[in-house]
């Protein structure tokens, strides 16, 4: 097994500096599938010319987190995919020590790694022998793939635009009756929520919380049905429309559009509209 067994996607937006911190912990051996959600040729030109291991693909228009990857896995030639987001960094022994734990457990159909909280270091592995664990799901930042064992399975439910689509696959893996481990014997660093340019930051956090509760009222209805949904998020509806009405008289203007942008994804989730809402940024 070696560094020419793995393709690495990375699905980004706007994440220019981030993904270029990102690509220089990456081995120049390791093949790399930048999924650009956008129409950024000069993105792609200089991205390609700075990187000459790393493979950019313009989606066109922003696709969301579950199509940009699926694009990534459907171009990927290798037995193995590791799925991580631009703001995460490896350690120089972390696709060795992804290997490694392939080789102990070959039936796994997802690995996932121990996050560390800061980039120091050289991100050493645990002494302890029993750093594999089994587990029903692993968070979305760092997605080791044996695609092998995903034909049965499929990748990424694209009704998802952000959020839960990593959970929702882990869910379908363990419900064919495959394998999901994390070994905390691989370090990988993420800083989370950084992968977006800061000057578009408050019009992405209204697209996060839009999705945030799309995703969720959508993943409920998909495994609990609509009325079991409708009736857990009846007390959010009335929740986020007081928080609304309290942050406008208290004039904090930011925090009412949070609160609305939540209830106005809730409400498109529950009419059954699609994951429809796209950050509003002047290109």
């Amino acid at each position: 097994m070696s560094i020419k067994d793995i393709t690495i996607i990375i699905t980004s937006f706007r994440s220019e500096k981030a993904i270029r911190e990102c690509l220089k912990f990456i081995d120049s051996e390791c093949k790399v599938i930048n999924v650009e959600n956008s129409d950024n040729a000069v993105h792609k030109k200089n991205i390609e010319k700075e990187f000459k291991n790393v493979e950019c693909i313009l989606s066109g228009e922003n696709i969301g987190y579950a199509r940009g990857n699926n694009i990534g896995l459907k171009n990927t030639k290798t037995k193995y995919a590791l799925i991580l987001n631009p703001d995460a960094k490896l350690f120089p022994k972390t696709l060795e020590n992804f290997f490694l734990a392939a080789e102990k457990k070959p039936d796994f159909a997802i690995m996932g790694p121990d996050m560390v909280s800061n980039n120091s270091g050289n991100g050493n592995p645990d002494s302890s022998s029993d750093s594999i664990k089994s587990v029903n799901s692993i968070k979305g930042y760092a997605m080791f793939l044996n695609l092998s064992e995903l034909k049965e399975v499929g990748f990424f439910d694209e009704n998802f635009f952000l959020y839960l689509e990593e959970i929702d696959l882990c869910r379908r893996v363990i419900k064919n009756g495959k394998k999901i481990y994390i070994d905390s014997n691989i370090k990988i660093f993420h800083e989370g929520a950084k992968s977006v340019d800061s000057s578009i930051s408050f019009e992405v956090e209204l697209t996060r919380n839009w999705h945030w509760m799309w995703s969720k009222f959508y993943f409920q209805k998909k495994y609990y049905g609509y009325f079991s949904s409708l009736i857990q998020f009846t007390p959010k509806l009335f929740s986020n429309t007081f928080k609304i009405i309290l942050y406008s008289l208290l004039l904090n203007k930011k925090k009412s559009l949070v609160y609305f942008y939540r209830l106005r994804g809730i409400i498109s989730a529950i009419l059954g509209q699609r994951s429809w809402y796209r950050p509003k940024i002047e290109n």
